[in-house]
């Protein structure tokens, strides 16, 4: 690929078909509403592309004096392992997770941020009622134990430490051992103080068993990327949700069955359902503030106004 000298502020997205995202028409609209003179453009790479890649996209945005910064999603974890030599600086998420999803420039630095941990940590909060965990005695499943489940185990090991509410016990399913075991690792260096249960469940049918399992009021939560990265959900239509229970969808766009089965289920089952556009919100303005260096609060009324400008932008 051909990097051109950027002309202006650039801030980039790196993905797998990143002009299909409304962040292509949310970017100009919240640029213009925070005072930013500045353009989005996508890199689109295949998933597990060739290192030498990723690292020549890191390389321009390093060298390149408009070039300001990046979001990087798909390719967190394999654009960091090509590339780590070129960052001055990681911060502590980024150096637990091997992951990086915001690369900014600061004095003259490279900086790499993995910003998952603290933008689904709140996207959680806003779904899930103050003092939930304690007073129904909950489970959290999370279906699929990559980038993204990771950073939400990783808030919350960090919430209890904290003295806060979390739910007493986390199970976490893969369809490969390799993956669990990955994340076993990852817990282990950090001593994760939360009861987990790794299950492993390569089909939909192994899943809906977890699934069915599960106490009322216990949240489930899609982070397989099945719906869009890869076609499908990771449970069948047969799953039987739990009672009275919070059901998150990680994506907001995108062929989302998961969603739909969750949706079709809500009156049966009594279900709070969220799909993923708050955490999109989250997990795009926490790297605009850094790249940009501004301050965009996390809540409240210049949050909300941030929200209804991509609902505009998106309708």
């Amino acid at each position: 690929m051909t990097y051109e000298p950027a002309t202006r502020p650039t801030m980039y997205f790196i993905g797998v078909t990143t002009g299909k995202s409304s962040i292509m028409r949310v970017f100009p609209a919240w640029a213009k509403h925070l005072g930013i003179d500045a353009v989005l453009k996508g890199i689109d790479f295949a998933p597990n592309s060739d290192p030498a890649a990723y690292r020549d996209a890191v390389g321009f945005i390093k060298a390149d004096p408009l070039s300001l910064g990046a979001l990087v999603t798909t390719h967190k974890v394999n654009l960091l392992k090509a590339s780590k030599d070129l960052f001055e600086d990681l911060d502590p998420y980024a150096q637990t997770l091997h992951e990086i999803s915001s690369i900014s420039k600061q004095g003259g630095r490279l900086v790499g941020h993995a910003k998952d941990p603290i933008s689904v940590g709140v996207s959680l909060e806003a779904i899930v009622p103050p003092g939930y965990w304690a007073q129904t005695g909950a489970t959290l499943c999370i279906l699929g134990s990559g980038g993204s489940s990771l950073a939400l185990t990783l808030y919350l090991h960090n919430k209890k430490l904290a003295g806060g509410d979390v739910p007493q016990r986390i199970i976490v399913t893969a369809r490969r051992e390799a993956s669990l075991a990955e994340m076993r690792h990852v817990h282990s260096q950090i001593g994760l103080n939360i009861e987990i249960d790794y299950r492993l469940a390569p089909t939909p049918v192994d899943a809906d068993a977890i699934v069915g399992q599960l106490a009322p009021r216990s949240m489930v939560v899609n982070a397989t990327g099945l719906g869009k990265d890869g076609p499908g959900s990771p449970i069948s239509d047969a799953v039987l949700f739990p009672q009275g229970g919070l059901v998150w969808e990680f994506n907001y766009r995108g062929d989302l069955v998961f969603l739909d089965q969750a949706r079709v289920a809500a009156a049966a089952r009594d279900l709070t359902v969220q799909d993923g556009w708050v955490y999109f919100i989250h997990g795009w303005t926490r790297v605009i503030a850094e790249v940009f260096h501004i301050d965009i609060p996390m809540a409240g009324p210049a949050f909300e106004a941030l929200g209804r400008i991509a609902r505009d932008a998106t309708s």
